[in-house]
């Protein structure tokens, strides 16, 4: 459409759309189903192109270097832009870095990556994908007191060349941001240092963090888990076969467990699917007075060492317990667990569903079946 179409009915229905006020124009144009519609209208007007623009720009994917580039250009005549922003997801291989080379005549091209983010004021939801050679600039925007003052929910992978885990010191301030609510890692690694700056924050707004194919020293989990006032829920996983090798990851579950007390006044989530770790020793849960949801190895939880003088400690106010994995591979394990489940209104009286996965032993069975709808099987 254009105001230039000889068609009387088409330059009516432009008068008549300008004539709108700018809330119901924005209005308008957030309900348009494309991406391409929107940036259609854009051209109809110099008033809906300027309208559009908190529209347009709410959210926005970088699926290639330049795209970025050009972005970061625009902010020179639109520096505003960047306020305008809520969502974006920067996600590209590292093969397509090279191209960047040759679209920018700067002695740094990096840091325009790191500067054009830092632009977006506003911004809630960050998720990036990118080549690990950004690590460090990006990284620096979480230290800065005035940078992402409105993020909330944050998404890291670092892509290395080798396959390996990225280095999670390199933005390991994204821990003490101040606002963030929602946290994901992945296939990172953190030594036992931890947050190792001189100015560490306190009771940040962290509700929820997953580490996810991380290789994460249990020391520096605890470190880290103290800096959040509330933390609801913990998701850490790993594969079955490891690649590259764990080298920082405890040996045993209750290591992480330990690691958790840190947060033990507030979470109330855990799972940990990882079936490296084993089970030593049963698990304490009875502290973490918070908890209502479980998720782990049925062996992880009741310990592997013989003879079992004592069973695992339930969290008092569990609700869900998820065993990951089979059960049923230990008759000592599962005589614990029947009677956990019959003296269920004693350990924990609000616990309502086990979840297990493949096969169950018949004696389980029969012991859930006094408890309707309590037994879930996927």
């Amino acid at each position: 459409m254009s105001v230039t179409d000889p068609d009387p009915a088409i330059r009516k229905i432009v008068r008549e759309l300008s004539s709108l006020p700018d809330e119901l124009l924005i209005a308008i144009l957030s309900s348009l189903p494309l991406q391409a519609d929107l940036a259609s209208c854009c051209l109809v007007s110099r008033r809906l192109n300027s309208i559009a623009d908190p529209v347009l720009y709410k959210s926005i994917l970088f699926d290639q270097p330049k795209h970025h580039l050009l972005f970061s250009e625009s902010l020179v005549t639109r520096p505003r832009r960047g306020s305008l922003i809520q969502n974006v997801r920067v996600d590209f291989p590292s093969a397509e870095m090279a191209d960047i080379l040759t679209l920018t005549d700067t002695p740094h091209p990096i840091d325009r990556f790191s500067h054009t983010i830092s632009t977006m004021s506003n911004l809630e939801d960050l998720v990036i994908s990118v080549p690990e050679s950004l690590s460090h600039g990006i990284g620096n925007l979480f230290n800065g007191p005035f940078d992402l003052a409105c993020l909330k929910t944050c998404s890291l992978f670092y892509q290395r060349d080798d396959g390996g885990y990225w280095d999670l010191q390199e933005n390991i301030h994204i821990f003490g941001h101040p606002t963030l609510e929602h946290l994901i890692i992945h296939h990172a690694k953190l030594d036992e240092r931890g947050f190792e700056s001189l100015e560490k924050p306190w009771y940040t707004g962290l509700k929820t963090l997953s580490l996810l194919q991380c290789d994460i020293h249990d020391d520096a989990l605890a470190d880290l888990l103290v800096l959040p006032e509330a933390l609801e829920s913990i998701t850490i996983t790993q594969l079955p076969d490891p690649e590259p090798a764990l080298e920082e990851s405890p040996e045993y579950m209750e290591d992480y467990i330990l690691s958790c007390k840190s947060a033990q006044h507030s979470l109330q989530k855990i799972v940990i699917d990882f079936p490296t770790l084993a089970g030593k020793n049963p698990l304490k849960f009875r502290d973490f007075e918070c908890l209502t949801e479980v998720s782990l190895g049925v062996n992880q939880m009741f310990g592997m060492k013989t003879p079992r003088l004592q069973s695992v400690a339930l969290p008092p106010n569990l609700e869900r317990l998820e065993f990951l994995g089979s059960v049923g591979g230990d008759e000592e394990v599962t005589e614990l667990l029947c009677y956990a489940v019959e003296n269920k209104n004693i350990f924990a009286r609000k616990w309502g569903s086990l979840v297990v996965h493949g096969e169950v032993p018949e004696r389980l069975r029969i012991v859930c079946k006094a408890y309707e709808g309590f037994l879930q099987i996927k």
